[in-house]
């Protein structure tokens, strides 16, 4: 049974908190268990910290190990002192206070991370998908949660352009998941496009994921967040997919901001919290529905100087393109990682491809204002702009001009009002 509170208007208290958690854990009997506890990386606003010190103050001394998994997916490791950093504490308290608290990254990069904990059949992959794809799929996870009595997730909720929404079980996968159904769940998306899927509580990826997560058999305790500007306004405990429904219903009415109009040039400012495009594209997933027909995005980030850190050798081969392009040219991409390719036509967005003359006709124009070079951005099939030509004040409130200012951009997701009938499952 989901427990829980959310807010439209204001923030949880530090009692509705701490009552919620402490309850929660109460109703789990973790005495004397090993938990292990996987929350988000850096890319995702939390209040780690917060939750962090709760823990070890409701769990230390009563359960026999309390160590935490960061659900990286397939992004940049840690360093230590940005773990530090993470869950709030310095090097002085990991050492001391905490030093009983172990706190890993999800080593996706080492092959012997992981092990098989099932496999979804060519029939099973057909259902869920609708017939889009009919193939087996080896499920995968890290094997370092084997070594724990309890699951624990903790993290947010937001729009998502692969899942619909972020949380639940999507912290097993991709968060910790093998390269398998990462690239599987992530073609899918791109397949029914971002467009479709983001900002839809229940879609096909998100059954693919909860499908793969009942593989798992460790009992498994799901706090979800809904943060808005920082504080944290919505906190639902139960399994994976109570507390993911209750908080996505919460998330839609948040972080969704729907207008009356589009808008032919955006500028989408991105905070420093993302360090490549990969990790920053949703600065274009979440705008894109708002931009008109030939209108354009331009991501500003002039502290980014990457495309990707982890797959960015493999999008240099292929660019940024439309989702026709991949799927009229098949033999010559099929190779590739599903989630690389979704990636690419994630952040191109929606479009045409004639495969006759060859022409790519994407809806709307994605610059980059980055440290990126304007030849890299060209080989890519991406525009460039100065990122030092950007002036924020010459572009606020320009909205009658049709020249739309996002600062802080990538956790709300702008709609039109005319596409609220959209939320489906897709």
């Amino acid at each position: 049974m989901v427990e829980g509170y959310g807010y439209e208007d204001r923030f949880l208290s530090e009692a509705e908190i701490c009552t919620l958690v402490s309850e929660a854990l109460a109703r789990a009997h973790l005495d004397g268990k090993r938990v292990i506890i996987i929350i988000p990386d850096r890319t995702r606003t939390a209040p780690i910290p917060q939750m962090f010190r709760l823990f070890h103050e409701l769990l230390d001394g009563k359960v026999a190990a309390l160590d935490y998994l960061i659900a990286l997916g397939t992004h940049k490791l840690l360093s230590e002192e940005s773990i530090n950093k993470h869950v709030g504490v310095t090097q002085a308290e990991r050492a001391g206070k905490y030093r009983n608290v172990q706190i890993f990254n999800h080593r996706w990069d080492q092959p012997e991370t992981f092990v098989s904990v099932g496999t979804l059949g060519p029939a099973e992959i057909e259902e869920i998908t609708g017939g889009l794809m009919s193939e087996e799929v080896d499920v995968r996870l890290n094997r370092l949660v084997f070594d724990y009595d309890q699951l624990i997730i903790c993290g947010p909720t937001f729009p998502h352009e692969v899942v619909g929404f972020s949380g639940g079980n999507k912290y097993l996968f991709p968060g910790i998941g093998g390269a398998e159904v990462i690239n599987f769940s992530h073609w899918l998306g791109a397949l029914i496009t971002s467009y479709e899927v983001i900002g839809t509580k229940y879609t096909r990826v998100r059954r693919l994921i909860d499908h793969a997560a009942s593989f798992v058999d460790r009992p498994k305790l799901c706090l979800s967040m809904v943060v808005k500007d920082k504080g944290l306004a919505g906190l639902y405990t139960g399994t994976p997919e109570e507390a993911y429904a209750a908080a996505a219903d919460l998330s839609a009415k948040l972080h969704i901001k729907w207008l009356d109009r589009r808008f032919r040039r955006v500028l989408s400012v991105v905070p420093e919290m993302y360090d490549d495009i990969w990790t920053a594209a949703t600065r274009m997933y979440k705008l894109e529905p708002v931009v008109a027909d030939g209108g354009e995005v331009i991501i500003s980030a002039p502290h980014i100087d990457e495309i990707s850190y982890t797959h960015g050798a493999l999008l240099h081969e292929v660019g940024y393109h439309v989702r026709d392009y991949f799927l009229k040219q098949w033999d010559r991409f099929q190779n590739y990682p599903g989630g690389v390719l979704a990636h690419s036509t994630h952040l191109r967005g929606l479009g045409e491809f004639d495969v006759a003359t060859g022409v790519e006709r994407p809806r709307i124009n994605v610059t980059l204002a980055t440290r990126i070079s304007e030849e890299r951005c060209r080989s890519l099939s991406l525009n460039y702009l100065d990122p030092d030509s950007i002036n924020l004040d010459e572009w606020q409130g320009r909205e009658d001009e049709g020249i739309l200012l996002v600062r802080q951009a990538g956790e709300m997701l702008y709609r039109l009002s005319l596409d609220k009938t959209a939320h489906h499952q897709v």
